[in-house]
């Protein structure tokens, strides 16, 4: 007879519109309650023709299945950095090592200040290749520049919420 491995629940560190710890909860509780005020991380593997690598999360996934999604994305554990998030997801996701790759902090919006979904930090990594990524996370990807993925998004692809949010701040706001 096999057993069902029951895992903890995600603890998440709660914050205050400075992006200062107020508390902890559950991740199941925070998201049953609407809440917007905890930590995210998320980046973009970007090769050097200037294409985000953009993979599709997979049907089983509880959040945004078959959606598109940011090359890395997740939440920041309690007690955890955004840094720190950021190569344990790099990890999970992407079998990389941040030490084994070029990458640099993008910055961070805010639900207050951009209407994001949560406090999201992001990284963009420098990646000519497809990563071995997660199959259990991801389904299939595409190359595409910054453009098309709001192309897609537009014609009515559907993607993680923050996915245009974050792309327009960090890649077409920039250019102008």
């Amino acid at each position: 007879m096999t057993q069902n491995k029951i895992e903890p629940e995600e603890i998440l560190d709660l914050v205050d519109e400075k992006d200062q710890v107020i508390g902890q909860l559950e991740r199941s509780k925070l998201y049953a309650a609407g809440m917007h005020n905890f930590r995210v991380i998320n980046a973009f593997l970007v090769n050097e023709l200037g294409q985000l690598w953009i993979p599709r999360r997979t049907a089983h996934k509880k959040s945004c299945p078959l959606h598109l999604d940011f090359s890395v994305s997740g939440h920041v554990s309690s007690g955890e950095t955004y840094d720190q998030a950021f190569e344990r997801e790099l990890e999970e996701e992407l079998n990389v090592l941040s030490t084994q790759v070029i990458w640099k902090r993008l910055g961070i919006i805010t639900p207050h200040e951009h209407g994001s979904f949560a406090f999201n930090y992001s990284y963009q990594i420098f990646h000519n290749q497809t990563p071995d990524y997660n199959r259990d996370d991801f389904s299939e990807y595409s190359w595409l520049y910054p453009e098309e993925v709001l192309e897609k998004i537009a014609r009515g692809e559907k993607a993680k919420s923050d996915l245009p949010v974050v792309l327009k701040h960090f890649y077409l706001d920039k250019q102008r």
